[in-house]
């Protein structure tokens, strides 16, 4: 009998596993390395093993997508808690969270899944969705031009983060950031 069978199942690990490797493999090999036969063997779990989690390559990148927005989801939540302005606050977290991509332990799955909802348009349409729902929810407050303009500013950034298009050191990151936020109180 093998170890597999004494092992004790974790199976939000395993799908956690899969997640990151997809991830990985995406950003080393591009969109066509990610076969649901490298995913399994790069992680080490079976092809039935992934095929339990994802029957398919849309379905983990299905899956990447709805762990990362919860991820972004429960991030805008938390900063939202703490900004005591009405008036922009789901801006201003939006805002946060963008300008902290960088250096969040998930920068490589955002970095797969911008490339996937690119490429895919099932995942095009599921984003629409997100920040549409957003938009609604928080349109008493985050409404005006200048709030949508700070977020499309965030969103250019999001986009030159990824493509690596321009070098803007801290100091200017930071000075475009209170822009922003200066932005999100008119």
């Amino acid at each position: 009998m093998s170890i597999a069978h004494h092992r004790r199942k974790q199976p939000e690990l395993v799908r956690q596993q899969l997640l990151e490797v997809a991830a990985r493999l995406s950003l080393e090999q591009g969109a066509a390395g990610v076969t649901l036969d490298a995913v399994s063997h790069a992680a080490g779990v079976s092809k039935g093993g992934l095929l339990h989690h994802f029957p398919n390559k849309m379905a983990l990148l299905d899956g990447l997508f709805d762990d990362l927005t919860g991820k972004l989801d429960r991030m805008i939540a938390e900063e939202m808690r703490n900004d005591p302005v009405a008036h922009g606050r789901f801006t201003r977290a939006y805002l946060s969270c963008v300008f902290a991509l960088q250096e969040d332990a998930d920068a490589q799955g955002w970095q797969v899944l911008t490339i996937a909802l690119l490429s895919e348009p099932q995942l095009r349409a599921r984003w629409r969705l997100w920040v549409a729902d957003h938009a609604d929810a928080f349109v008493g407050t985050d409404s005006s031009a200048a709030c949508l303009l700070a977020r499309f500013a965030a969103d250019g950034l999001w986009l030159a983060d990824l493509l690596k298009s321009h070098d803007v050191d801290p100091p200017a990151r930071q000075a475009m950031r209170s822009h922003l936020i200066a932005l999100s109180l008119q």
